[in-house]
């Protein structure tokens, strides 16, 4: 079960960490924070979920024989369609519960890594199913639920050369 420590205060842990610690099963997943510029301005690119229609940014479990940025733009792909630049350095880590049918809860951790929009495609595995917009960052930290990915999102852009 979750120890009840706030996710704001595990989320620098390991997976491995946690999952010692006795909380909730931890799985690792990585996410896609897909920006282009517009007028020098940096936009951000949020997609909805499937079921709930929440905003969020492509993200998924890791796939083995890729590297974690390897896996965001994947995800960024099958997601939102975006074909881009992914970094390899990690932009920083969230966390949520996962709720999942027939399954215990669990908790995520969500390495997210930047990726340079420089194409998107009208046909993609999931366009069916999701919505995408571009907003600004600000607008992007007031869209998703998690304080987290909201700080990340809200912050892209300042300090960037």
């Amino acid at each position: 079960m979750f120890d009840g420590r706030s996710i704001d205060a595990i989320a620098g842990l390991s997976a491995e960490n946690l999952s010692l610690s006795g909380a909730l099963p931890v799985y690792a997943q990585s996410a896609a924070l897909c920006y282009r510029t517009n007028d020098d301005l940096p936009e951000i690119l949020l997609i909805t979920t499937r079921r709930a229609r929440r905003w969020i940014i492509p993200k998924g479990w890791l796939i083995n024989g890729l590297t974690p940025s390897e896996t965001a733009a994947r995800e960024a792909w099958e997601e939102a369609g975006v074909l881009g630049q992914c970094g390899s350095e990690s932009l920083g880590r969230f966390a949520y519960i996962k709720n999942r049918p027939g399954k215990p809860s669990a908790l995520c951790l969500v390495d997210v890594f930047p990726l340079h929009v420089q194409r998107l495609e009208a046909q993609f595995p999931e366009a069916g199913e999701r919505r995408r917009k571009w907003v600004s960052p600000k607008k992007a930290s007031l869209k998703v639920s998690s304080p987290d990915l909201a700080a990340l999102l809200g912050g892209f852009g300042l300090h960037r050369q």
